[in-house]
């Protein structure tokens, strides 16, 4: 699943960022993602079934824990690479209405980081 790149990215889902880090398979998937890697070299790291990674690829995107771009390759066959996209994920309870809120602090991109992204997203679509 590909996340919207102009979406809020400050407020992920709740539920969704506790589903994917208490999985113990998408921690090993963060754990894991020294650098961008396809899906395919991540289960091989992993150890984990190829059907399998991509549920927990679609977690991780999902909670805004991985950023997806794609691989532009020469032959036309084009793959989707994943990387973590936060340094810190912090859960705290709201003072005024009593609930819980999720913040996930990032590494700013670049320039030329945000145009690949863009670049991939438009790819995606065509």
């Amino acid at each position: 699943m590909v996340r919207d790149p102009f979406a809020d990215e400050d407020q992920p889902d709740l539920q969704d960022v506790l589903d994917a880090l208490d999985d113990p398979k998408c921690r090993a998937i963060v754990r894991n993602l020294d650098e961008p890697m396809t899906a395919e070299e991540i289960s091989e790291v992993c150890d984990v079934p190829l059907s399998t990674t991509y549920r927990k690829l679609d977690l991780l995107t999902e909670a805004s824990l991985l950023r997806e771009s794609m691989e532009i390759r020469p032959d036309g066959q084009h793959a989707s690479k994943y990387e973590v996209d936060f340094e810190e994920v912090v859960v705290g309870l709201d003072d005024g209405d009593r609930t819980f809120e999720v913040g996930i602090s990032r590494v700013p991109r670049t320039a030329d980081e945000r145009l690949r992204d863009l670049w991939s997203e438009v790819r995606k679509e065509t």
